[in-house]
């Protein structure tokens, strides 16, 4: 099989897919069940044994790419790595078995899937890649709709908390390759889309350890992650989207509002946090 593109994964999936309208087969032999059944089984497996709590913080290779802030406030915080409810375990279940699904299905389209699982390092910090496509690191999610149109539209780069680049940043250096990306299944629809970013968006990232390393010995918070950005045109200031879903938002913006720290207004689409408020906002306010 001459070498394949990254680009051509998902048009090549759909493409397969619907010839099963045309009453075409698809390519599926047992043998390739068995191997997603046997990986399906072993991603059920290890979502169902417990791992043994670290309770000293960690720099990994799946949160490197996260601010060095928010990673000072993980460090202090204990509960940090403490349950996951009983929701969130059940999401981690499905989108283990998506992503196999995912695969599956790349290599049903005549795609080359390698080095699952492989662990790598990067100056003593080690991770496990999801996989190579065609010889590239590619990382696989699954996404709400929401978060999947950050990838189908390539604005990640601007909105980025979880440090998805910095992550597969990691894994391309440890491998020495350059043009990976994110095959990310949309859970809602079913839609598929490949994200290639480009390499200025991704971080170099060992000299982003070097400054980690750094900022998590400091006494006190390094800078902030992401300032906050005007609501409307009267003055008021509040968190931008990278701050709104961190856990440690109330403690990290505690002078907000000249030391009454951060306050919740309830709008139709979410809430919003406020750092400064100079017009009362005409919605309720989360006490």
């Amino acid at each position: 099989m001459s070498k394949k593109q990254l680009d051509k994964v998902v048009p090549d999936i759909y493409a397969m897919l619907e010839k099963l309208s045309e009453g075409e087969p698809l390519p599926l032999t047992e043998e390739a069940l068995d191997e997603t059944l046997a990986s399906m089984k072993e991603a059920i497996l290890h979502w169902a044994t417990p791992r043994e709590r670290d309770s000293n913080f960690t720099l990994r290779m799946s949160n490197i790419g996260k601010p060095s802030r928010q990673l000072w406030y993980e460090q202090q915080d204990e509960d940090s790595r403490s349950d996951v409810d009983g929701p969130t375990q059940i999401k981690f279940l499905y989108g283990h078995i998506l992503e196999e699904i995912a695969l599956m299905l790349v290599r049903m389209s005549g795609h080359t899937v390698t080095d699952e699982q492989k662990e790598v390092k990067v100056d003593g910090i080690t991770g496990h890649m999801d996989c190579k496509i065609n010889g590239q690191v590619v990382d696989v999610k699954t996404a709400s709709k929401f978060a999947f149109n950050k990838f189908k539209n390539g604005t990640l780069i601007s909105d980025d908390p979880f440090g998805y680049l910095g992550q597969i940043a990691g894994y391309e250096t440890a491998e020495g390759t350059s043009g990976g990306g994110f095959l990310v299944v949309n859970k809602e629809s079913g839609e598929l889309c490949m994200y290639i970013p480009e390499d200025l968006d991704k971080p170099n990232i060992e000299t982003k350890i070097v400054k980690l390393r750094d900022d998590l010995k400091l006494d006190k918070p390094p800078e902030l992650c992401y300032n906050p950005i005007p609501e409307g045109k009267k003055g008021n200031m509040i968190l931008p989207k990278g701050c709104s879903w961190c856990k440690y938002k109330f403690d990290c913006h505690k002078n907000a509002n000249d030391g009454e720290g951060l306050r919740t207004f309830k709008y139709s689409n979410g809430y919003k946090y406020f750092t400064e408020v100079k017009s009362e906002p005409n919605v309720d306010e989360i006490l």
